[in-house]
């Protein structure tokens, strides 16, 4: 690669439920501030896009996934006609099936991605996290995939009636009764499509893993951390780095099970009392939205995933985070001028900065 790579990043809302895509950003930017960076949106009042210490330099909206798989190749195709983007950074779960199911399809556009495998990716499907973990000796909730509300009954009386709906890509809602489970199941019909997972609740303290798989069954980098603000849905707004040989072990024995490739997030639940065991919720596959928190600690994950993506010498090394560092998110207003919007509502893109090609080599990388 001649010039200066441009880097594509999806997911910059960043609400109440923030997706990582602004986190994978500035994450990038720490260590190599003079990319070039695309935002893919699928909204354009996605609210990274008007950030001014993470916007993307140009931005351009995407298909939504109900369109269907042809329709997200040829608006990626259509884009990559303006802004030639080199490497994709997913941060979304429903973009990923298109993309790990078709490797060759990015191979032909010259696309580098740091992605699991189609087997990989299915064997943490969270309809199948229970083979996962009897291989690995890893506890997990008892979940069952149904496909319409007389089964959702059966299968919250089978799990005792204290359940979660979860949705197949994202959402987890707490349904006690009947009622409350119905309105859940349609939710999550509406939003995500069947099948619709049904999940018995382990209460406990809640944990998140955060890593770099390179493929072959190492972790490069993680970083642990126990959740200590939840937002109304259960999303972590604040956290504190821990350190637990056991929370490691499980990690490891997972993620080389798996021989994954690429960003993942494990989440755990472990019960409160001296015999509590880690158990495994789900494994997201991708950055999430607390991504930058461990690269302000010389664990910067999105930068390696870029380097691992296109085969370049690490320019900073990963770092095990310290254990009591810890984050709390806050909200901010964003400020943004009705131009900008009315460009990318009506013509699907907008350019901040035009790209000016760099005629020498701007990074070292592996020959």
């Amino acid at each position: 690669m001649n010039s200066s790579p441009i880097i594509a990043v999806t997911g910059l809302h960043r609400g109440e439920n923030p997706q990582p895509g602004s986190a994978v950003i500035r994450s990038l930017r720490r260590v190599y501030p003079e990319l070039r960076i695309i935002g893919l949106v699928y909204d354009s009042l996605e609210s990274g896009l008007f950030s001014e210490e993470d916007a993307p330099d140009a931005a351009f909206t995407m298909s939504y996934p109900g369109a269907g798989v042809e329709a997200f190749w040829q608006r990626l195709d259509a884009i990559r006609e303006i802004e030639r983007f080199d490497v994709l950074i997913p941060c979304l779960d429903a973009e990923m099936g298109p993309l790990v199911d078709s490797p060759e399809k990015l191979r032909e556009r010259g696309i580098h991605v740091c992605l699991p495998t189609a087997a990989s990716f299915q064997c943490r499907d969270k309809s199948k996290l229970s083979e996962l973990c009897e291989r690995t000796h890893c506890r997990t909730p008892q979940t069952i995939a149904v496909n319409d509300v007389n089964s959702l009954h059966q299968a919250a009386a089978t799990l005792g009636g204290n359940v979660f709906v979860k949705g197949r890509y994202y959402e987890a809602k707490r349904a006690l009764t009947p009622a409350a489970r119905e309105a859940a199941y349609w939710h999550m019909i509406e939003q995500w499509g069947a099948p619709v997972l049904v999940q018995e609740n382990v209460e406990g303290e809640e944990y998140n893993v955060i890593g770099l798989g390179d493929g072959r069954g190492n972790i490069l980098g993680s970083c642990s951390m126990r959740k200590m603000l939840r937002t109304a849905s259960g999303k972590g707004f604040g956290g504190m780095v821990v350190r637990d040989p056991q929370l490691d072990a499980i990690a490891q024995s997972l993620i080389a099970e798996l021989r994954w490739n690429g960003p993942f997030e494990l989440e755990f639940v472990k019960p409160d009392g001296p015999r509590g065991e880690y158990c495994l919720i789900e494994i997201n596959p991708r950055f999430p939205a607390w991504c930058d928190f461990p690269s302000t600690l010389n664990c910067n994950l999105p930068a390696a995933a870029l380097e691992l993506a296109l085969g370049w010498q690490p320019r900073e090394p990963l770092r095990r985070p310290m254990p009591g560092k810890f984050f709390i998110r806050h909200a901010i207003d964003m400020t943004g001028d009705i131009r900008d919007l009315a460009a990318l509502t009506t013509t699907g893109q907008l350019i901040r900065q035009a790209h000016e090609p760099i005629t020498q080599p701007a990074f070292a990388h592996n020959a």
